[in-house]
């Protein structure tokens, strides 16, 4: 089975990063990503939920930021839970194994190459 998702958008808010029970770094952030369009139409956007891992996290969590041009790499997963009311709900999320730097950065006037990759 083949579950693969390239996706470049602008962050829509500051990544946030928290770590599990053993330590283990998990980083959260949201992408918005323009749809294709045809001349006449309007531009759509579509917003999806990234997580990440690990260095992979770590990176994210240090270098991006709000509004930034990014490129995630990575698989889909569906998330499912039971709220408070006893209903169940469902989320499907981007799992990042690679994330990129898809535009300028201000980090890289100090120093800091831009087409590092964190895997």
């Amino acid at each position: 089975m083949l579950n693969k998702v390239i996706m470049m958008g602008r962050l829509t808010k500051e990544v946030e990063i928290r770590y599990t029970k053993n330590n283990t770094p998990v980083a959260s952030f949201s992408l918005a990503v323009e749809r294709n369009y045809s001349k006449g139409k309007e531009k759509e956007t579509d917003f999806f939920d990234v997580i990440a891992w690990k260095s992979t996290a770590e990176f994210a969590s240090k270098y991006f930021s709000k509004g930034q041009l990014v490129c995630v790499e990575g698989r889909l997963q569906r998330r499912q839970w039971t709220d408070d009311d006893k209903k169940t709900r469902y989320a499907v999320e981007v799992i990042a194994d690679s994330v990129y730097f898809a535009g300028y950065n201000k980090n890289a006037e100090q120093g800091f190459d831009p087409f590092e990759e964190a895997a």
